[in-house]
């Protein structure tokens, strides 16, 4: 139980840090899209992410994730063009169109970096997956700091907050514990 509860104050806290240091790169993590439109959950990262890129955080923004069966559009792909549209220069982002989970998507974004000699990240999240993907980016090797979003869906409500911090400490234990994912999807019969 102290674990758990300590879990969930920790996830709290680190939802409530916005780290602006300089990086390498900001990483938006992907969220739903539709037909090439962020959903509003990713509209709002990406803002975030668009608001730090003017500041100079970083000279370069990372968009991943890929697609759904059905999508013709990736996530990653969305989000560079909404970010282009936004008037980030193209050249300055890079779409990693992998993921279909948090911690596939902080391998691809790792293996990315790392092919380019960058190290330093600042991840785009909402506020309650900063701990997660954090920890995740740390474990492959990253310098990572984390300036989440501040509007949205996931910060609406205390409904939706409570939601969150109950859902990534039990994520996050999960993770800590097997080093899998917990952004699965259960289907019947597998």
């Amino acid at each position: 139980m102290v674990v758990v509860l300590g879990t969930a104050v920790r996830v709290w806290q680190v939802a409530r840090i916005s780290d602006e240091t300089h990086a390498d790169a900001i990483v938006v993590l992907g969220a739903a899209q539709y037909s090439g439109t962020p959903s509003s959950v990713f509209e709002a990262r990406l803002e975030q992410a668009f608001k730090l890129y003017e500041r100079g955080v970083a000279p370069t923004v990372i968009t991943v994730g890929g697609k759904q069966e059905g999508d013709l559009f990736t996530e990653a792909a969305s989000g560079k063009a909404y970010l282009a549209e936004r008037g980030v220069p193209e050249n300055n982002i890079v779409a990693v169109e992998e993921g279909s989970d948090t911690l596939r998507s902080i391998e691809a974004v790792a293996d990315t970096m790392q092919e380019r000699g960058m190290s330093s990240v600042v991840l785009v999240s909402d506020p309650w997956h900063s701990l997660r993907t954090r920890t995740m980016a740390r474990d492959d090797g990253l310098d990572a700091t984390t300036a989440p979003t501040r509007q949205g869906p996931a910060v609406f409500t205390r409904e939706s907050q409570a939601h969150g911090i109950l859902r990534e400490t039990g994520a996050l234990l999960w993770y800590q514990l097997t080093h899998f994912s917990a952004d699965f999807k259960y289907t019947a019969g597998q």
